[in-house]
């Protein structure tokens, strides 16, 4: 017994004075010939421990899955705030849409959600009428910082123009790039969401396209390319899910796995995030009126650790949203940095 309360005092004091335990955990010493069991000591100690352990364990879970996380709630009422956010509008002319085309900023704007009136979305307008002096094609780029991981964004379609006549090719997109050095550059990289709701590219049918690019050049046109259509009328609100990792590139749409890469297509070098909303100059209608379309943005969420499901991402981002927060970014600067990227 002596030995026994040797060793609790001994365990007790150690506990206290190097671990910072509380020392209401252990009784007086007069108690222990009453009851107070070595086993209960045990007991408490092995509790503790184990929620110590889960608790550290559970907080290192935590902060490496926030390690590499983008996202932006787009709750902004200029596009100079989003800029501070590291967004840029393209300005630059050249591919893709109508040769000579102005690509301009005043195309990207901010709006109270029509459906839920308590949120803030993205808005992407151009027009045309069919000529380049008439053109608007809109883009916007988030920092060229990104390679593996999950990307995700809630995209809103529209099948018809705000006004003017239907039936042009129009894009509305969601998808990742970087510069091509020369052509036919082997160190390129582009993974691509494109809604088509008039079809195009050898389609009649409205359809949503999934693109992953080994490399191009636009004279002669030649590209080295894997893609898929999912051909389903997508007008509304969709959820867009991209997962690079491991050699393989799988693309998702509110939830459905449409489309599957590999290795000969998987990003070999950093890209930016983009939205743009562009004219397909081989479809566009004979008419010389303006017509104008846009697409909207709910929300962007990139993490680069985990291969996130349709599912895993809306949580996310909801809790997200639940603790009020409208941007966050923790992806680091690529090594060297790379310049802003949005053109072609």
């Amino acid at each position: 017994m002596a030995i026994l309360l040797i060793s609790y005092n001994l365990i007790s004091q150690l506990l206290v004075s190097v671990f910072h335990w509380p020392a209401s955990l252990f009784p007086n010493k007069k108690y222990y010939s009453t009851g107070y069991t070595v086993m209960t000591i045990m007991k408490k100690f092995l509790s503790i421990t184990t929620v110590t352990a889960l608790s550290f364990c559970t907080i290192q879970n935590i902060q490496a899955k926030q390690a590499h996380i983008m996202f932006d709630d787009f709750n902004y009422q200029t596009l100079a705030e989003a800029e501070r956010n590291g967004w840029v509008a393209r300005t630059q002319q050249g591919h893709p849409g109508i040769k000579n085309a102005t690509w301009w900023a005043e195309g990207i704007s901010f709006h109270q959600d029509q459906s839920t009136p308590k949120n803030s979305v993205m808005r992407l307008t151009s027009k045309t009428d069919g000529t380049a002096p008439n053109t608007r094609h809109t883009q916007i780029c988030h920092q060229r910082k990104y390679l593996e991981g999950t990307y995700a964004a809630r995209v809103y379609f529209n099948n018809k123009p705000d006004f003017g006549i239907d039936g042009d090719g129009v894009v509305e997109t969601f998808y990742t790039i970087s510069p091509l050095a020369a052509p036919m550059d082997k160190n390129y990289s582009e993974m691509d969401f494109e809604y088509l709701a008039n079809g195009g590219w050898g389609e009649k049918e409205t359809a949503l396209w999934s693109t992953s690019w080994e490399t191009f050049q636009l004279e002669p046109w030649t590209k080295v390319n894997a893609f898929d259509t999912y051909k389903k009328d997508l007008q509304g609100w969709n959820t867009l899910v991209l997962q690079a990792f491991d050699n393989k590139i799988k693309y998702y749409v509110n939830g459905e796995l449409f489309s599957e890469h590999g290795a000969d297509v998987f990003p070999e070098v950093a890209m930016s995030m983009n939205f743009n909303l562009w004219f397909i100059p081989e479809q566009i209608m004979s008419e010389k009126t303006i017509r104008q379309y846009h697409q909207e943005v709910d929300w962007v969420y990139f993490n680069g650790d985990q291969a996130l499901s349709n599912e895993q991402v809306i949580q996310t981002v909801e809790n997200l949203r639940g603790k009020g927060i409208k941007h966050s970014d923790s992806v680091p600067d690529w090594s060297p940095k790379h310049d802003s990227y949005c053109g072609l």
